[in-house]
């Protein structure tokens, strides 16, 4: 089998030649600092790895600091930027947002390894139905997608994602207000949270009309601020659940067939609602020794096969920090304990930053090991 072929079998829940292997995401930093600034495609070859290659234009991300923010900009969306500090050590980007019933700001900061939020979106209540009226929905350009998905070839897969900051509802909305704060609404004043929930799903479902037709392999969506880690269950089930659902049930209706749904390794008793969402794929499983609150072998013991897997690996003590014998029998304790009967696809659980390439070639090379 080809690396294409490899993964999407295990993505369909089969069996293939042997234990598909890759990363989640590579980052710039990691690819500049050791890899000599070589693109994603080109990394995955040299680690020896299936590729796995998200492309993430046109998907409206506002708040990375390096976004065009023009490009999403609309006569009554007006992002005006204003450029604190280029260093590529700190970044920082203050936005002020012209609509035409009032202004709305955030800000946001970077360094060579990551972009994060310091001053969310909303502040009041009433920015919601500015959001609603006015951020633009861009419509997903199939040409680039298909150049990527051409590029990419038999090497393996190219993975979408749906328009906003992050793909699931509650995500989203995570970007938009701080998920303390939106915790507390949810008791305070619900009604208002399902309304923004109900804004950003509207929008996505917008998005996802436009991307019927584009050659993605595989669709990320959730978010690990919907973890059970971050929420309770009873928070998932009436906040997470029902708008996860809509959104899987229109990424199927227009012709995907492979929904990840993503938890950053937050999976203890929400394993059935995840199942109920209607995704086929939950990803990222991630080991306790990284913040998860159950082994990825427990959480496939309660899913069984009723989903393929994606994830696994520890990506800092494992991947980074552990030796070469140290990862090759991790890498033999997943493929026995996750992977047995096939649906899964080995990848470190989330983004690494300093880890050796030699490590990287080890860790593909005993999956090349792992044979159905």
């Amino acid at each position: 089998m080809d690396s294409k072929e490899r993964m999407l079998v295990a993505l369909h829940r089969g069996k293939p030649d042997r234990l598909p292997v890759t990363v989640h995401q590579w980052q710039q930093y990691h690819l500049d600092t050791f890899m000599g600034g070589v693109d994603p495609l080109a990394a995955f070859e040299m680690t020896g790895m299936d590729a796995s290659i998200q492309y993430f234009a046109d998907m409206g991300q506002f708040w990375l600091v390096d976004a065009d923010y023009t490009k999403f900009s609309t006569p009554e969306w007006r992002d005006e930027i204003a450029v604190i500090s280029d260093h590529p050590d700190h970044r920082v980007n203050h936005h002020t947002i012209h609509t035409p019933a009032g202004t709305l700001t955030y800000k946001t900061a970077g360094n060579r390894m990551t972009t994060w939020i310091t001053e969310y979106l909303i502040k009041r209540d009433e920015d919601v139905e500015l959001i609603r009226k006015y951020m633009p929905v861009p419509a997903l350009d199939l040409r680039p997608v298909q150049e990527v998905y051409d590029r990419v070839g038999d090497k393996g897969i190219v993975r979408g994602f749906v328009w906003g900051d992050q793909a699931g509802c509650w995500q989203h909305a995570a970007c938009l207000i701080d998920v303390q704060d939106l915790i507390l609404a949810t008791f305070d004043k619900p009604d208002w949270v399902h309304g923004l929930l109900q804004t950003l799903l509207e929008k996505k479902l917008r998005f996802v009309e436009t991307m019927k037709g584009a050659k993605f392999d595989l669709i990320e969506t959730g978010g690990g601020a919907g973890s059970s880690t971050v929420v309770s269950p009873a928070l998932h089930a009436e906040f997470c659940l029902p708008y996860d659902r809509q959104l899987h049930d229109a990424l199927h209706a227009v012709g995907f067939d492979v929904v990840a749904y993503h938890t950053c390794g937050g999976t203890l008793k929400i394993e059935d609602m995840i199942v109920a969402n209607g995704c086929d794929v939950s990803e990222t499983l991630a080991p306790m020794s990284i913040g998860s609150n159950q082994e990825p072998w427990d959480f496939k013991a309660k899913i069984g096969g009723r989903l393929a897997l994606i994830g696994g690996m520890d990506q800092f003590n494992v991947l980074t920090d552990g030796t070469a014998d140290s990862i090759r029998a991790m890498v033999f304790k997943l493929f026995e304990s996750v992977g047995a009967g096939g649906g899964y696809v080995l990848s470190a659980s989330d983004h690494f930053f300093e880890t050796p390439v030699a490590n990287l070639q080890t860790f593909a090379a005993a999956a090349r090991d792992c044979v159905y």
